[in-house]
């Protein structure tokens, strides 16, 4: 990413909000999502329940660390990539996209699940004890969601009214679980990589300006991690009544009504960086070099790699345009020093 964007991305940038750093008004230029001018008060109030602000201590030390953020694009049918996903030391999933029940198709291993308070799940079984969750503030209203759920308290009737959803009321979570997004990766992957335009002032709604949650993981996950891949990503708004996500009954066009994302720019952006190898794009809806793999006898090869023998029981699945071999990579692409 420091050579695509050597000026406008900062490796230096915390994934998490820490006390001791981020209460200074003079780092925010903006309010949420890209940053938390004149909401200190509220910031402070929040992390004053948060007994921790990084990943898990085994995570933060271990060397070459791969991240995997899991979208939840309908792509991801028949693909069973879910025994791949669980082989990534950091699996990222998004908003509400249920592991229980596709478990095939997208794993059951969870260790960052990134929303905002109307995108939380509701079911419980979506939660888990080794997980975090990581909050994306968008307003006032979400400092008071988060502080209500740290509390394991409801929010009031009043306050709900300004959620342009409903909200969950509870999160089977501990506090330590919790962390609180970098809002300065908001802004680094909206106004310096995706040059967006600066936020304005509006009576309602929002300039198209604001990065999917999507988007925000995998730059928030090069931060974290030293390979990164995505699956489940990539809208194709020329099929507009293929189904969009993997679960529920959405269809691509509703796409088209959303105001607030640009999904086009998006997309060539993540076609960019695949193609410049900061990412690797396991089903193939950003950018497919690697379909399919190639098997030489007994051995797979991606990208030039030997990635090992087959694995007994290794399955091939087909989505109609393109083929992903399931196997279990025995060689760790950090070991070729191809990584962040």
């Amino acid at each position: 990413m420091n050579r695509l964007f050597p000026n406008n991305y900062n490796m230096r940038l915390l994934s998490f909000v820490k006390k001791n750093k981020y209460l200074n008004e003079s780092l925010y230029q903006y309010g949420p999502p890209f940053g938390f001018r004149q909401y200190l008060k509220e910031l402070d109030d929040t992390l004053d329940m948060m007994p921790e602000d990084d990943l898990p201590k085994d995570l933060r030390h271990q060397q070459c660390k791969r991240c995997i953020v899991v979208g939840s694009g309908g792509i991801l049918h028949g693909l069973e990539l879910g025994h791949i996903i669980d082989q990534f030391d950091v699996v990222i999933r998004l908003n509400n996209a249920p592991v229980h029940g596709y478990e095939r198709e997208v794993g059951n291993r969870t260790t960052i699940r990134m929303t905002y308070p109307e995108g939380a799940p509701v079911s419980e079984q979506e939660y888990f004890s080794n997980s975090l969750f990581v909050t994306v503030l968008f307003k006032h209203v979400d400092f008071l969601w988060l502080q209500a759920m740290l509390k394991n308290k409801s929010l009031s009737a009043w306050n709900r009214l300004f959620f342009w959803k409903s909200v969950t009321e509870k999160l089977p979570l501990k506090s330590h679980q919790f962390r609180i997004l970098n809002p300065l990766i908001v802004k680094e992957t909206a106004l310096d990589i995706l040059q967006f335009l600066p936020p304005q002032w509006k009576w309602w709604g929002w300039n198209k300006n604001v990065p999917t949650i999507g988007a925000i993981a995998l730059v928030l996950a090069t931060h974290l991690c030293d390979e990164v891949s995505l699956a489940g990503f990539g809208y194709d708004l020329n099929q507009p009544d293929i189904p969009l996500h993997y679960f529920g009954n959405l269809c691509m066009n509703s796409m088209n009504r959303q105001p607030m994302h640009d999904v086009t720019k998006e997309r060539k952006l993540l076609q960019m960086l695949v193609r410049e190898g900061v990412l690797k794009d396991l089903s193939g809806g950003i950018h497919c070099d690697f379909c399919p793999l190639i098997r030489q006898g007994n051995h797979f090869t991606y990208d030039g790699m030997s990635l090992g023998p087959v694995i007994k029981g290794a399955t091939s699945t087909t989505n109609g345009r393109h083929e992903v071999i399931a196997v279990t990579l025995h060689r760790q692409y950090c070991d070729s020093g191809r990584g962040r």
